[in-house]
């Protein structure tokens, strides 16, 4: 998906599991099971936006 602005934001689903892993245009990382809750957090920027390695849940 792409915003107004050019930024990229990318999902990637981790096979073997129903973990996805969010990477937000700042290079924020989040990972969630709900598709909803990863797409919230990703277009509420910069809100719980802290750069982060991956795998660590984000908030």
């Amino acid at each position: 998906m792409s915003g107004p602005a050019g930024e990229i934001y990318r999902v990637d689903w981790l096979p073997g599991t129903d973990v996805l892993h969010g990477t937000c245009h700042c290079g924020a990382e989040h990972t969630a099971e709900d598709p909803t809750a990863m797409w919230e957090w990703m277009l509420a920027h910069p809100a719980g936006h802290e750069t982060r390695g991956a795998g660590d849940g984000g908030s």
